[in-house]
C-alpha cells in the first residue's frame, strides 16, 4: 500500500523516522558510552554491552493498541527497509535512517504448525518457527541485518572505508556475515574463523561463495573467538559475532514477529531456543520484556532453553537453585550434532544472568527454565519434525527434544502451544542426516540410529537380458518398451500397488 491510502489518523506512524538517543550500557557497571565508534566491551570492567535508547520514555506515550495497530498496518508497506526486521524499527534501532538499512529478505519468516501426529509426539500442539527461510539459511541474517545497518550508517556518517567485517563461528554466522558484507560492496571486506572440520561442508561453501577470507584453524568455536576477540581489541575491524550488541538487537525481531503472529497475546506460548552462544535466547528475553514494558503484550510467555550433554554451561548453572550460590564455569564441549550450539563458553552468559532475573521478576520463577538433551534425543527429533513435513536443522531437533522432555519430565499446562526455534534450514546439516541414515556415526557423538528413522535410495537393477538406457545410447521403441514394463513391474511389487 502506499501511504495515502492508509487512514489518515495511521499516517503519521507508519513510515518510521530517525529518533531517539542510544548508547552503550554495560551489564556490569552500568557504564554508559556512545554508539559514535564500535565497542563491544566495556573499557573500565570488560563486561559484555547491550544497547539502550536513553529516550525509551518516548515509546510510552504510546499506548500499547496504537502501537499493535502500528505493526499491523506497517506490514502492509512494500519499503524494502520495512519490510525485514525493521518494521519494528522504534524497538531494534531508530536512529538508523530508512536509506541506511541493510534489507536481503530476511525476518518474517512462516510460524507451521506440527500436524496431529507430530504433536502427539511432542505431548504438546506446537509449531515451528522456521527461521532456516532468512536469506542465509539461518536466523544470524537478523542480527547481522542490525550490525550492517547500523556499520552502514557509520560509513555514510563518517566516510569510513577500507572495513574488515570480523567473526568466530561453527557455520552459520560465517554465511550470514560473509553475505552481508558482500552486499556493502563499498569498501567493506570479511573474514572468517572457523574449527578446522567442525563445520559441515555447506555451511563451509557458503562464506567461500560470498567471497570473504575463510581462515581455518584448530581447535572449536569458543578457541576462534578468542583469537577474533583479540583482534577486535587490538586492529581496527568490525567483530559481527554476538558480542556486538547490536547482533542482539537485530535478533529480538524474532520475539516482535512471534507476538505479532498470535495477534500480540503471547500469555498461552511457551517459546524454545538452543542457547549456543546464549545470543539469541537473549534477545528473545529481550525482545519480550520491551513489548511487555510497552504494553504491547499483556503477559510474558514461558522460555525455554536447550542444551545439549555435550555442551551444557548455562544448563549446569541452573541446576544450582540458589542465585546466591550460582557461579558460572566453562565446559570443554564434546562432539554436537548441533554444531551452531556447541559452544562451551558463551559469549552473552552475563547478558543471560542479568535479563533471567529481570523476566522471572515480573513472571515467577518458572518463567524461564533451561533444560538438557542428548544427542540421540536431537537427532531422532530432527528427522522425526522432518518426516512430518518441516525442514528442520539439528538446532530445530534440540528444541524438539527439549519441549517433549520438558512435557514428560515437568509437565505443561494443557492450554499451552509451543514455539520451536528451528535456528537454520535442515540442508545445512544434511552430512548428520547422513551419518544417521548410514549408521556412521563416530562413537563419540553417542548416536545409535533408529530402524523406523533410516531411509536410503533402492536401485532398481535390470537383468541382463532385459535393455536398459544409458547416455548418449537411447534405445530402440521395443527395446525401451521392455525396459519400461520391467522397471515398472518391479516397482509396482516392491511399493504392492494393485493392477486396475
Amino acid at each position: 500500500m502506499k501511504i495515502g491510502e492508509f487512514p489518515l489518523e495511521m499516517q503519521p506512524y507508519v513510515i518510521p523516522g530517525p529518533g531517539g538517543r542510544y548508547i552503550y550500557e554495560c551489564i556490569h557497571c552500568s557504564a554508559k558510552y556512545g554508539i559514535e565508534k564500535l565497542l563491544y566491551i566495556c573499557p573500565e570492567c570488560k563486561s559484555v554491552l547491550m544497547i539502550k535508547d536513553e529516550e525509551w520514555e518516548r515509546l510510552r506515550s504510546v499506548p500499547g493498541h496504537l502501537w499493535r495497530k502500528i505493526f499491523n498496518y506497517r506490514s502492509m508497506l512494500t519499503m524494502p527497509a520495512t519490510k525485514g526486521i525493521y518494521r519494528y524499527h522504534e524497538l531494534l534501532g531508530s536512529v538508523i535512517p530508512l536509506d541506511a538499512v541493510i534489507y536481503l529478505g530476511e525476518g518474517h519468516t512462516p510460524v507451521v504448525a506440527a500436524n496431529d501426529r507430530l504433536a502427539r509426539w511432542a505431548g504438546i500442539p506446537f509449531y515451528f518457527k522456521n527461521d532456516g527461510q532468512n536469506p542465509s539459511a539461518s536466523f544470524k541474517d537478523r542480527g547481522m541485518a542490525s550490525a550492517f545497518s547500523y556499520l552502514n550508517t557509520l560509513i555514510k556518517n563518517q566516510g569510513l572505508s577500507e572495513v574488515l567485517a570480523i567473526c568466530a563461528s561453527t557455520g552459520d554466522t560465517s554465511a550470514a556475515a560473509a553475505l552481508y558484507a558482500s552486499y556493502l560492496t563499498a569498501g567493506v571486506k570479511s573474514a572468517v574463523l572457523l574449527p578446522h572440520g567442525k563445520v559441515t561442508p555447506q555451511q563451509l561453501g557458503q562464506p567461500l561463495g560470498s567471497g570473504a577470507k575463510v581462515i581455518e584453524i584448530p581447535g572449536v568455536f569458543d578457541d576462534c573467538m578468542k583469537i577474533v576477540e583479540y583482534l577486535s581489541e587490538n586492529f581496527a575491524v568490525a567483530l559481527m559475532n554476538s558480542k556486538n550488541a547490536w547482533r542482539i538487537l537485530g535478533q529480538e525481531s524474532y520475539s516482535y514477529e512471534i507476538a505479532q503472529t498470535f495477534d500480540f497475546d503471547v500469555s498461552d506460548l511457551v517459546v524454545v531456543a538452543p542457547i549456543g552462544n546464549a545470543g539469541n535466547i537473549t534477545a528473545i528475553l529481550q525482545g519480550f520484556l520491551k513489548l511487555h514494558d510497552l504494553g504491547i503484550i499483556t503477559a510474558l510467555p514461558r522460555v525455554i532453553g536447550v542444551q545439549s550433554e555435550h555442551a551444557n554451561p548455562v544448563y549446569l548453572y541452573y541446576l544450582e537453585p540458589s542465585a546466591r550460590n550460582r557461579k558460572f564455569r566453562p565446559v570443554n564441549v564434546r562432539p554436537s550434532v548441533a554444531q551452531a550450539a556447541m559452544i562451551g563458553n558463551p559469549v552473552s552468559m552475563p547478558r543471560v544472568v542479568h535479563l533471567v532475573e529481570q523476566y522471572r521478576e515480573l513472571a515467577g520463577a518458572g518463567a524461564v527454565q533451561v533444560v538438557e538433551v542428548s544427542e540421540q534425543e536431537i537427532m531422532d527429533a530432527m528427522l522425526t519434525a522432518n518426516r512430518n513435513g518441516h525442514v528442520a536443522c539439528t538446532q530445530g531437533g534440540e528444541s524438539l527434544a527439549g519441549i517433549r522432555r520438558t512435557v514428560r519430565e515437568h509437565g505443561v499446562p494443557d492450554n499451552r502451544v509451543a514455539v520451536l526455534d528451528a535456528t537454520a534450514h535442515a540442508l545445512k546439516f544434511a552430512t548428520f542426516q547422513e551419518k544417521y541414515f548410514a549408521d556412521s556415526f563416530e562413537p563419540e557423538f553417542e548416536v545409535i540410529p533408529k530402524p523406523e528413522l533410516q531411509n536410503a535410495p533402492y536401485l532398481i537393477a535390470p537383468p541382463e537380458d532385459v535393455p536398459r538406457p544409458a547416455p548418449g545410447s537411447p534405445l530402440e521403441a521395443d527395446a525401451f518398451k521392455e525396459f519400461v514394463e520391467y522397471t515398472a513391474g518391479a516397482i509396482a511389487e516392491m511399493l504392492e500397488l494393485k493392477r486396475r
